[in-house]
């Protein structure tokens, strides 16, 4: 399928099949879904009708979820598939065809004069009967104003007037227009299908000490698969062991290599770079990166934006009303003026094709599908034409704290010593938080592993309910703890209480250690804003849209983050306080995103204009959202609006084209100084030109 006419003439003809309850194809993806009763045999009739269509060929897909599934390769116009040569397609085939006999036409022509116009009548005939069989077909399975039928009347008419030299050009010209919409659409769905490309087809796992050669699809989570450099990662996973830079921009679009170590994510269909490294698979093969990013862009594309709806319906009525138009141009001027018959009818065959809605009809979808597919492979993955174009027109955007501002875990900010020997102060506290799970021990031990210090083993260590944990280490007895419970034993000298109190003002955690009752230091430990929180918020704030956070947090800790971040602050939220904020929002007239990783922001989400779920988000929030930010990054937002607004540009820019070619050819048709040759070209070449226009959206960037 190359336009948006080819999937309504499917879904019409299918819809007349008994049973069949809904169809949605998809030109892009080049498949259809079909909802239907239990009816037997209704999977054949499907295809059997199809088929019937003429220059479509479907295969039934294994089912995801709905009941029946075909995948449709090639075209209603004959344009076959899109992979090898050009010229080997049955349309490219016809059209080469169609030439020679009009070239053979025209000597003829030139050797005997008196049978030039049944020459050229038979060179019009090897064109134009397959595209009168389409039309037919088409009429009878339900769609009786396509192209096919403006054509082939045109064609007709053109002739019985004399003018069949010109008729055999239109067709040919006709026929050139399809082939080269048809390659215009074959390279971007084949764009846009690349991504499924991006994974390897196999992958080395590791068993018992040994490796094998396995198919990626079969990867189970918990295998671990060795990655060699410059070897494609086969599925998302941990880093277990080795350290190397992986090129993410595949995926990510990043242009800087990243540096992974032990603990790290890795993505399917990245590349690794110099060294091997060792993954731990977390994901199975349909669960993986790329293959949400297919799913979310294959089920985006089979929903329609406002605009492709309208037009849409627009089209419906636009084609019979061109008809009309093309018949009262022929007939008035004639009846009423006295004018000439031959001249008249011939401006309203010209404008016949000149109304031809294909240009139009694909305006929005290419531009919508380019769109999808650019922010796909941004990480950028959005459900749907509609949420495409509504992020551009938000104006008001409400964002979580914890994971979607912050990393979502902390992180050791402030290492205060009493004596002055940090190390010692962060090998004490790490030797009590070994093997601990807590996300503050946690945050310890990556911070003393990160900066090289020698944890030493301690004894006896245990935790105390609501205080913090003791044990001895290197004969001290060392206790790590909330300052209130190390100042019940006295030991918190009172000129540190100022400090404490200046750090908790921040939003950090704070821990005391003591070694034999004496002070030895503060670790404060906080949630951190992501690296590019700032200036995410910056660039959402250039783009007309007011941020807010929206934080279950207490309100010191968020407001030590919104004050660092610059936007304003409503914490200690329950899910439903988190709805009822952003159904205010949009009572005083905003339009609103929310932006949440957890499950209580599913509420919120749902109740948003726009729902936008962070990279690292539960699955509760990904399903509830309309639109996802795959990496986690804050500067993803204003990407994501900016793509919203540039695709909104695209598909004006594309109705401008063309209704515009179409009012100029109808206004110089009128006045005589064009004919049928410029009006086919006007309407192929609009169709070629909006085309080419919105796969400019592939190559998107900020």
């Amino acid at each position: 399928m190359d336009c948006a006419g080819c999937a309504s003439r499917i879904s019409t003809a299918v819809k007349r099949v008994p049973g069949v309850e809904e169809v949605d194809v998809s030109v892009t993806a080049g498949t259809m879904t079909v909802r239907h009763a239990e009816t037997p045999g209704l999977r054949e009739a499907v295809l059997r009708q199809v088929g019937a269509l003429g220059g479509y060929a479907a295969t039934p897909l294994p089912p995801r979820g709905a009941p029946a599934e075909a995948g449709l390769h090639g075209h209603a116009h004959d344009h076959g598939p899109t992979g090898g040569p050009w010229w080997r397609n049955p349309r490219a085939l016809l059209t080469i065809g169609c030439g020679l006999a009009l070239v053979a036409a025209w000597i003829v022509g030139r050797l005997a004069p008196a049978v030039e116009p049944w020459a050229f009548g038979a060179a019009m005939l090897v064109g134009l009967v397959p595209v009168a069989r389409r039309a037919f077909v088409s009429a009878r399975l339900g769609t009786p104003f396509s192209i096919e039928t403006l054509m082939v009347i045109a064609a007709i008419g053109a002739t019985l007037i004399g003018a069949t030299e010109e008729a055999a050009t239109v067709v040919l010209l006709f026929l050139v227009g399809e082939m080269l919409e048809g390659l215009a659409a074959g390279r971007a769905r084949a764009s846009i299908q690349a991504l499924s490309g991006l994974v390897p087809a196999t992958a080395l796992v590791e068993e018992g000490g040994r490796t094998r050669e396995v198919p990626a699809a079969e990867l189970a989570v918990g295998a671990t698969i060795l990655v060699r450099p410059g070897d494609r990662i086969a599925a998302d996973g941990a880093v277990v062991e080795g350290t190397s830079a992986v090129d993410e921009a595949p995926v990510t679009g990043e242009s800087v290599p990243k540096r992974k170590a032990a603990g790290d994510t890795v993505f399917a269909g990245t590349v690794n770079g110099e060294g091997v490294l060792r993954l731990r698979v977390t994901a199975a093969a349909q669960d993986n990166t790329i293959a949400r990013v297919v799913r979310l862009v294959e089920e985006a594309q089979e929903s329609k934006a406002p605009t492709e709806r309208f037009i849409d319906r627009f089209s419906r009525y636009y084609t019979p009303a061109v008809l009309v138009l093309g018949a009262l141009v022929a007939v008035l001027p004639p009846l009423v003026l006295g004018a000439p018959w031959a001249e008249w009818i011939y401006k309203g065959l010209a404008i016949l094709l000149i109304g031809c809605p294909c240009a139009l009809v694909i305006s929005t979808p290419a531009a919508i599908a380019a769109g999808l597919s650019a922010g796909a492979r941004r990480g950028l993955l959005m459900k749907g034409g509609a949420v495409l174009e509504g992020l551009g027109r938000i104006d008001a955007i409400a964002l979580d704290k914890t994971g979607t501002l912050t990393e979502g875990r902390p992180k050791v900010t402030d290492l205060l010593p009493a004596g002055g020997n940090g190390r010692a102060l962060l090998a004490g506290a790490a030797a009590l938080e070994t093997g601990s799970s807590h996300p503050l021990a946690l945050a310890i031990l990556a911070r003393a592993a990160a900066d090289g210090v020698e944890v030493p083993p301690a004894t006896d260590a245990a935790a105390r309910p609501g205080e913090g944990v003791a044990g001895r280490v290197n004969g001290q007895a060392l206790f790590l703890g909330a300052p209130g419970s190390a100042t019940a034993g006295g030991a918190v000298p009172s000129d540190w209480a100022p400090r404490i109190e200046a750090l908790q003002a921040e939003g950090k955690s704070v821990s005391v250690l003591l070694a034999d009752g004496r002070f030895q230091g503060v670790i404060a430990l906080r949630d951190e804003p992501r690296a590019d929180a700032k200036a995410g918020l910056d660039a959402l704030k250039a783009l007309g849209i007011a941020p807010v956070m929206l934080t279950g947090d207490n309100p010191r800790a968020a407001e030590a983050i919104g004050t660092a971040l610059g936007l304003p602050v409503r914490a200690g939220l329950l899910p439903e306080d988190k709805q009822r904020i952003v159904r205010t929002l949009q009572a005083e007239g905003k339009r609103v995103a929310k932006v949440g990783d957890g499950i209580n922001d599913a509420p919120a989400l749902a109740a948003a204009d726009i729902g936008i779920a962070m990279g690292g988000g539960t699955d509760v929030a990904l399903e509830t959202a309309d639109a996802a930010v795959l990496h986690g990054r804050v500067m993803d937002l204003s990407r994501m609006v900016a793509l919203s607004r540039a695709a909104m540009a695209n598909i004006h820019q594309n109705i401008a084209i063309a209704l515009g070619l179409k009012a100029v050819f109808l206004v110089t048709t009128l006045a005589g100084i064009t004919g049928l040759w410029p009006a086919i070209l006007a309407d192929t070449g609009a169709t070629v030109l909006v085309t080419a226009n919105a796969m400019r959206l592939l190559a998107w960037r900020e």
